[in-house]
């Protein structure tokens, strides 16, 4: 094994863009897919009819597309597509939609709005009701039952699977390399390309990936633990212990 080349500045800048732009894209996306995850579970439970079909419809198609797919389409169809409107080359936003980070954000967020918000409305429908009727009764109003209560409440119930989700979108994060954007994998094959070695790059970019994740549900586990109304790991062994 050689390993000598990380020595090299060269590929060191390589390297620390692909990890830069990676943690960008994860916070980026996961953040915005999250707010979108809730609109969309909330649109399905408590919108008009018409609005909880068309999020229906929206989460069968990002649901029941590849990613990859999903990633040309906006990167080499809507991308390409853009410069053809009058006046975008001389907008503000034109760099931003130059950009293969926007391409790349826009698709995960999607993504992460679809899959976990039927995760976030399985979780809602599943507070009791008992709980809402009594935020009911301290006479709470709606907004104030869904912020203070009910949301809470959901997102404590499936905060496993949340970090299930967060670790997936890591994990997809290398399918930007297609797009001519510098993350870890893109990284990655751009040092082997230049030194010839087949192994040494992609075991690195695996050994990172691993220590993402290992501190990626860490950090989703003490969020769980911490989580107000969490009860103590000791009282939940108990609990699936008895005696």
């Amino acid at each position: 094994m050689d390993f000598s080349w990380l020595s090299d500045p060269f590929y060191q800048q390589y390297l620390w863009t692909g990890f830069v732009n990676t943690l960008w894209l994860v916070a980026v996306s996961g953040t915005l897919g999250l707010a979108l995850a809730i609109a969309l579970a909330l649109a399905q439970i408590q919108g008009p009819r018409p609005l909880a079909m068309l999020v229906r419809g929206f989460t069968t198609i990002i649901r029941g597309t590849p990613l990859l797919v999903q990633l040309f389409f906006f990167y080499d169809g809507v991308g390409r597509l853009l410069p053809e409107i009058p006046g975008v080359r001389d907008s503000l936003i034109w760099p931003l939609l130059r950009d293969p980070f926007f391409y790349g954000a826009l698709t995960f967020t999607l993504s992460v709005g679809a899959y976990t918000g039927e995760v976030i409305r399985g979780a809602l429908l599943s507070v009791p009701d008992g709980e809402l009727a009594a935020g009911r009764a301290f006479g709470l109003g709606r907004w104030q039952i869904l912020h203070r209560l009910w949301l809470p409440r959901a997102l404590q119930l499936c905060l496993p699977t949340l970090t299930g989700e967060a670790i997936l979108l890591l994990k997809s994060v290398p399918l930007v390399s297609t797009i001519a954007m510098m993350d870890l994998l893109k990284a990655a094959n751009l040092v082997r390309d230049e030194t010839f070695l087949v192994y040494e790059p992609l075991l690195l970019i695996a050994g990172i990936y691993i220590a993402l994740t290992l501190i990626l549900t860490g950090v989703m586990r003490l969020i769980e633990h911490r989580f107000p109304g969490a009860r103590p790991a000791a009282t939940r062994r108990r609990r699936l212990l008895p005696g």
